[in-house]
């Protein structure tokens, strides 16, 4: 139960920091491509896109060398192969849980009304208007979702399985 906490731990760092890297790199290109004339939902989809591919190459090389122990059964092309189809899963429902987000805070009245009062309140970074914090958010529950999901699909189909060991 020690070795699962602590690689659970692990895991929770590497996240953190690929959760780090995607979301800024999400913002970012959804700033740009909001101010370029795309709509917010548009451009947070193509952001998260951006930041996943970026982040899903860090997460890999940390998790397969820091958190999951290697499989002595599969050489490293296949062990990406599987981690990107694994990821590829998580950003489509990544992708979709956005987009459901998105819709959800655009159909809601007083939820433009509330950011507003809290970027006021906060005095929240001038860029940061309401189709930036939709972005945000919907980026976080996102993220705690799929979070669960490459755990438990990584530690099943890429990391060694400890031997049982038999005592007389």
């Amino acid at each position: 139960m020690n070795k699962l906490m602590a690689q659970i731990l692990k895991f929770g760092v590497v996240g953190g920091l690929s959760f780090l890297i995607d979301f800024v790199i999400t913002n970012i290109i959804a700033l740009f491509l909001r101010n370029a004339g795309m709509t917010a939902t548009h451009a947070a989809m193509v952001g998260a896109l951006f930041g996943f591919i970026i982040s899903l190459i860090f997460n890999y090389i940390l998790s397969m060398h820091w958190v999951f122990e290697r499989r002595d059964d599969m050489d490293k092309r296949r062990e990406f192969v599987i981690f990107v189809v694994l990821s590829t899963f998580g950003l489509v429902l990544n992708e979709l849980i956005i987009l459901l987000c998105m819709s959800m805070i655009n159909n809601i009245g007083w939820c433009g009304a509330f950011t507003q009062w809290c970027t006021d309140v906060v005095n929240i970074v001038a860029s940061m208007t309401f189709d930036g914090m939709a972005t945000a958010g919907s980026k976080i529950i996102a993220t705690a979702i799929v979070m669960v999901y490459n755990f438990v699909t990584r530690k099943i189909f890429l990391e060694k399985k400890e031997e049982p060991t038999t005592e007389a």
